[in-house]
């Protein structure tokens, strides 16, 4: 899988589990994204409305696009319903954050065409590869 390719080619980012704690991976990753990054960047996650002035939508089905690449920072339990709602809404790409491994949800996201990279941090690969 070529990370690089994979960056180079998206153009909207939907961050899933987006935090308004400036201390949270999340949040992180999206103030870097949104400084140095020309991606479209959409906060995802039902328990939260904004982000220092940043909308935030309950689902990916209620983003005004279709995100290229999906960057999911929940729980493992949480990764099927996430590969649901990724596949449903036509996204190319779910990256799995540091840490977040599932065979099953890389098989099946794989099946459904999907390209699905895990354990690795999207702020990390982009500042290294396109940086």
């Amino acid at each position: 899988m070529d990370l690089e390719q994979i960056l180079r080619d998206t153009r909207t980012v939907a961050i899933v589990g987006a935090s308004a704690n400036p201390a949270r991976a999340s949040h992180e990753v999206w103030t870097y994204l949104k400084s140095v990054s020309d991606y479209e960047v959409y906060l995802v996650n039902p328990t939260v409305s904004e982000v220092d002035g940043t909308p935030v939508y309950p689902s990916l089905a209620e983003l005004p696009v279709v995100p290229d690449l999906v960057d999911v920072f929940r729980r493992r339990e949480h990764l099927p319903a996430v590969l649901e709602e990724t596949i449903a809404v036509g996204a190319k790409v779910l990256w799995l954050q540091l840490g977040l491994r599932d065979e099953q949800v890389a098989r099946d996201g794989a099946a459904a065409g999907l390209q699905v990279v895990m354990d690795r941090c999207l702020k990390v690969d982009h500042a290294r590869l396109l940086g």
